[in-house]
């Protein structure tokens, strides 16, 4: 497979890679380059090669998820590039093709997926109360776990309709809006993503002697070192 015809097949890659001239404004303006070992101009440098074996390294490493997708890269190139769509196309393919199972923080993206979407289509919210444990999150503080065991008389004096009926801050989706979105997923090719994900990560778990739920424990809290400036 030639990558670079891979990735010029998407969108997001043909609006944000034009004439990079290696300025390094992109680099310097990088809140996740000021932290990580990150540096877009170098991933764009390398994508300009068209060297395949360069661009699947590319596709298999931690250096393509270190990216916020903030964009500040596209305020500021003098040619109008955007590392942060590059990117995104980089980290599509990296999924189509199971790379991602690879590095670190690529196998991140089970557990995000999983949640996150389990989330938007059995509640409508991207993060609901009712799946957001303390454990998981200790870096939320006692209070927010005194608020989850709380949870309906707190958001109740904050005003919202937790899990009620008619509008309001965390209100009940009804099923028929669910039902829809589950639609926009299959149409948009959102539940085949889910799929794939699904897929490689469940190799790969078996491939490190896990569970699936022992995959998505570790890929979540496992942080090793080298990924940030200051180690």
């Amino acid at each position: 497979m030639n990558y670079f015809e891979e990735l010029n097949k998407d969108y997001r890659f043909k609006e944000g890679f034009h004439t990079c001239i290696n300025c390094g404004t992109c680099t310097a303006v990088c809140p996740a380059a000021e932290f990580y070992r990150y540096d877009p101009r170098k991933i764009v440098s390398i994508v300009q090669t068209k060297d395949n074996d360069a661009i699947e390294e590319l596709l298999k490493s931690d250096t393509i998820w270190y990216c916020g997708e903030c964009m500040s890269c596209v305020t500021r190139c003098p040619r109008k590039n955007g590392p942060g769509l590059v990117i995104m196309a980089l980290r599509d393919l990296s999924i189509r093709l199971g790379f991602f199972t690879e590095s670190e923080k690529g196998r991140q993206i089970y557990p995000l997926t999983k949640v996150l979407n389990s989330n938007v289509l059995n509640y409508g919210y991207c993060v609901h109360p009712a799946t957001f444990t303390y454990k998981d999150h200790p870096e939320s503080g006692p209070v927010f776990e005194w608020a989850l065991e709380h949870k309906e008389s707190v958001y109740g004096r904050l005003g919202a309709n937790y899990c009620g009926k008619g509008p309001g801050a965390l209100r009940r989706i009804p099923r028929e809006d669910l039902d829809e979105l589950k639609a926009i997923y299959d149409v948009t090719g959102g539940t085949e993503r889910l799929e794939i994900v699904e897929k490689y990560s469940r190799a790969k778990a078996e491939e490190m002697g896990m569970t699936m739920q022992e995959y998505a424990e570790y890929t979540f809290t496992h942080c090793s070192t080298g990924h940030f400036n200051d180690e």
